[in-house]
């Protein structure tokens, strides 16, 4: 079973397939959405980005990023957590992201465009996958977590191999931590969120990038260019 043929063309069968269950779910997400548009409130990301996240075959992803909303300034929100346009200016979670990645790894990627983490398997997943422009949170509770929490299961049966689930997971916030048991067997990597609120309570100094590339070398896999720089330190 499939989500039928509007929605499954926009991500990978693979996520299709796990997603089907959730179909009347998203459809009424839909009518939401449409109904937020005709009273003239703007959701982000455009309809295109929205399952950006599931075009990544599910075979393929290794590292799994959980964020809690989209970026509610228009623009930044591109469908692949934390991430915005090349041409956008870093956000403040993200310039956390990016300090803290420069004291672990000694490197970071010069602009907010993090597509090419999704290119290495690291999968960019907001726990809700849109929100009103201006309001951060304000889908919060209208079906996605549903959507979501069926994903993350998916994912972590696809990646199961005799107890032990061959995923890294890295919980930012409260939100993220919630799932740490539908991860149960992945290695987790969990710490405070890096928003400015809250990064100083246990973000900064968790080293998540050096973490995540010792266990993926563990599991046998190849280690994440997290900066772009071939040369970084692991």
């Amino acid at each position: 079973m499939v989500l039928r043929r509007e929605l499954a063309e926009l991500m990978d069968p693979s996520w299709a397939r796990a997603l089907a269950p959730a179909e009347g779910t998203i459809r009424k997400i839909g009518d939401f959405l449409r109904e937020q548009a005709a009273e003239g409130k703007r959701y982000l990301p455009g309809p295109s980005q929205i399952f950006r996240a599931f075009q990544m075959p599910m075979e393929k992803v290794k590292v799994l990023i959980v964020g809690q909303d989209p970026y509610p300034t228009p623009g930044d929100a591109v469908g692949l957590a934390f991430s915005v346009d090349r041409q956008s200016k870093i956000p403040p979670s993200l310039e956390n992201i990016y300090k803290e990645m420069e004291a672990d790894i000694g490197s970071r990627p010069k602009t907010g465009d993090l597509s090419f983490w999704a290119n290495q398997g690291v999968m960019l997943l907001n726990r809700c996958l849109t929100v009103e422009a201006g309001v951060p949170h304000s889908h919060k509770g209208e079906g996605w977590e549903e959507v979501t929490d069926l994903a993350i299961r998916a994912l972590a049966k696809e990646k199961s191999c005799e107890g032990k689930v061959k995923l890294v997971a890295i919980l930012w916030g409260a939100d993220a931590r919630s799932l740490a048991p539908e991860l149960r067997g992945a290695v987790l990597i969990e710490s405070a969120h890096p928003s400015p609120l809250s990064a100083y309570r246990g973000f900064f100094g968790s080293s998540p990038f050096s973490r995540a590339n010792r266990a993926l070398k563990e599991m046998g896999l190849k280690p994440v260019y997290w900066s772009g720089n071939l040369g970084q330190g692991f």
